[in-house]
């Protein structure tokens, strides 16, 4: 009986919630479907097709995805090198001082969105892809450098242990003691973040970042819906195409 008042208690208590923020933030759902809404939104659906197919916009686009790719894979190999190196610091390695700091600056770049960053990038080093790199690099080495520090604190130390009571360097039972037990669950997590990090990099482009982001911003911004639509079914199959390679090649290395 307590745990269905409990239950009940807690269902009220979220129901009243969503009904608080939906007045809160005035949100006219039934506007959606009241008067000639329906009819405005399929005529704007309509306008995008069907997609533009000249060769001239084709050829754009394709550039336009080969940029997108590079931001992409770019700034994840960017991330995953910083994220490796501040990784150690944050499992505590070089000492408790280290780490703190290690984790305090893993915490502010991975806090701070992509998003942001790239708006940020953009005003230091211009627009173009060189701020979606840098922003999509800042952001994934948070990430990445918080799962790498975590995977070397889970890793059994007896095989380090073992190389350096041998006579090994520091540096040497790290190579062979620790990293060949760690090395297949970075890459795992490199790959998934690369993937994550094609769907972003296609977005930092309405911030001027480069890439099929920016095409489809321009595109929109001039009305132009079929060539938003050609920019659109690219983004898809890129997504997809780079999904079922992570996928394959995290299936390899597992």
């Amino acid at each position: 009986m307590k745990r269905r008042v409990e239950g009940l208690f807690w269902l009220l208590l979220i129901g009243a919630t969503v009904v608080a923020a939906f007045s809160y933030l005035q949100l006219d759902l039934p506007g959606l479907v009241q008067g000639d809404s329906l009819a405005q939104m399929r005529s704007y659906a309509g306008s995008f097709f069907p997609p533009d197919s000249s060769p001239g916009w084709l050829q754009q686009v394709g550039r336009g995805a080969l940029e997108t790719l590079a931001i992409s894979a770019i700034g994840t190999l960017l991330a995953a090198l910083l994220g490796a190196a501040l990784s150690l610091l944050a499992a505590g390695r070089l000492g408790a001082v280290a780490r703190a700091v290690a984790r305090l600056l893993l915490n502010a770049l991975r806090s701070v969105p992509e998003l942001v960053w790239a708006a940020l990038m953009v005003l230091a080093a211009g627009l173009g892809p060189f701020a979606g790199t840098l922003a999509i690099a800042l952001h994934t080495a948070g990430v990445l450098g918080r799962l790498f520090a975590e995977a070397l604190e889970n890793t059994p130390t007896e095989p380090a242990n073992a190389l350096r009571e041998a006579g090994a360097g520091a540096l040497a039972a790290f190579c062979y003691g620790t990293l060949p037990g760690v090395l297949p669950q970075w890459l795992s997590y490199t790959l998934y973040r690369w993937e994550n990090n094609i769907r972003m990099a296609a977005v930092l482009g309405f911030v001027g970042a480069g890439g099929l982001g920016q095409l489809l911003y321009v595109t929109l911004s001039l009305f132009q819906q079929s060539r938003a639509a050609t920019v659109i079914l690219a983004m898809l199959l890129m997504v997809l195409l780079v999904d079922a390679l992570s996928a394959w090649l995290r299936r390899r290395l597992g």
